[in-house]
């Protein structure tokens, strides 16, 4: 069953383009060949002006965390950090039966 994610990440003051550029750039790279990625939308947040939103879907947990442990091997997100301004958040969700 398809599941959801809702990443929130806070950009440093003044640098949400940049966090939405490198974040596209790190999508457009790995997004094709990441197994189980159905695909994302970034958002900004109305009265948030360095709040980016992402919603991702995916097939399963399963190959979401597989993911995810193979981004933090290879550290595929280290180009972002230097531009958050406080950890990001992660909600998984799936459909309720």
């Amino acid at each position: 069953m398809a599941i959801k994610v809702i990443i929130e990440l806070q950009a440093k003051p003044g640098m949400r383009d940049e966090l939405l550029r490198t974040l596209g750039g790190i999508i457009a790279e790995h997004g094709p060949r990441m197994t189980g990625y159905l695909g994302s939308t970034r958002y900004t947040v109305v009265d948030q002006p360095d709040m980016l939103v992402e919603i991702a879907e995916w097939e399963s947990v399963e190959t979401r965390n597989k993911h995810i442990d193979e981004a933090m091997a290879t550290q595929a997100f280290a180009p972002l950090m230097p531009l958050m301004g406080a950890p990001f958040r992660v909600t998984v969700m799936e459909p309720v039966s």
